[in-house]
């Protein structure tokens, strides 16, 4: 059933937790703050993001270890991070610098380091395909498009105010962002970048998450302590469930059959039964669980 990797971020630590039994496996030690697990495509490694300490933590899953940290002095608050499906490129948002840093895999050589020329560049919702990945960019109001063939920005796209949560719909149509200023969702066309569609949200929504079978965008309202259920085939809310308290990170299991979100401060992880569209339970964390990461074994 596998695993999850949870960042219990005012712990310094991430657990390793089995499924569905709920199990802690293992906690280990990270950097300072986690924000943020990226995974390789084989699941073999995972990146971890220390916000508060400036540095990514490279993970062994399998021996359930930290085998390498990686810092550079112009990381001011690592946060998103995406592999290449080739696996041979590592992509990371740092927030406060504005920049995006691009790594060689497996050398973690740093290949190029690239300003949004935004504030506050906090996410990475790349495309199906993987030629371009969206940024929103949370203080000023826009999301950044990036060409992954050429590591660079091609544009910048005004969306509402505080975006954070964004993600392309797995049909490779749609885009969607949450604003987390607004309390709203907002539909773009990825063709056109027109607005098809605008929603209202709970309180602060701060990520956004499709199911496998792109019949679902799932958004964690922080300040309301809900879960918006988006009916993408209509782009409307059609359901609001109840989770923890500040609600963050939410992955789903390989089957779509579960989801799982992360609640920072009830410091546990709400179980979401997919067909029912209900919690059906909890499992306990570490302090300030937020980034989450689901592993097939």
């Amino acid at each position: 059933m596998g695993r999850l990797i949870v960042l219990n971020k005012d712990e310094d630590s991430i657990s390793f937790i089995a499924l569905p039994t709920g199990e802690t496996l293992k906690k280990i030690a990270v950097g300072k703050n986690p924000h943020e697990v990226g995974l390789s495509p084989d699941e073999e490694t995972a990146y971890i993001s220390n916000a508060g300490g400036n540095s990514i933590s490279v993970i062994d899953t399998q021996q359930m270890r930290e085998v390498e940290r990686l810092e550079h002095p112009e990381f001011q608050f690592p946060h998103d991070i995406k592999i290449a499906p080739n696996g041979k490129k590592l992509y990371v948002a740092v927030t406060y610098a504005h920049k995006i840093f691009v790594y060689e895999r497996p050398s973690h050589k740093v290949l190029k380091i690239i300003p949004t020329g935004q504030r506050l560049s906090h996410m990475l919702a790349p495309t199906p395909d993987w030629k371009s990945i969206y940024i929103p960019n949370i203080q000023s109001h826009t999301l950044t498009l990036f060409d992954t063939t050429r590591d660079e920005v091609m544009k910048h796209i005004v969306v509402g105010k505080g975006p954070e949560g964004v993600a392309v719909h797995p049909s490779g149509k749609f885009l969607y962002v949450a604003n987390q200023d607004e309390h709203n969702l907002y539909v773009l066309s990825a063709e056109h970048h027109g607005i098809l569609a605008r929603h209202p949200l709970g309180n602060c929504p701060v990520r956004m998450v499709f199911s496998p079978d792109g019949k679902y965008a799932f958004i964690p309202n922080r300040e309301s302590h809900d879960l918006s259920i988006i009916d993408c085939s209509r782009h409307w809310e059609i359901k609001r469930i109840p989770v923890g308290r500040w609600p963050g990170g939410v992955v789903f299991d390989l089957s779509g059959e579960f989801a799982y979100v992360a609640n920072n401060k009830t410091n546990d992880i709400s179980v979401i039964d997919v067909g029912m569209l209900k919690e059906i339970a909890r499992i306990d964390t570490g302090v300030h669980p937020d980034g989450i990461g689901y592993l097939k074994s």
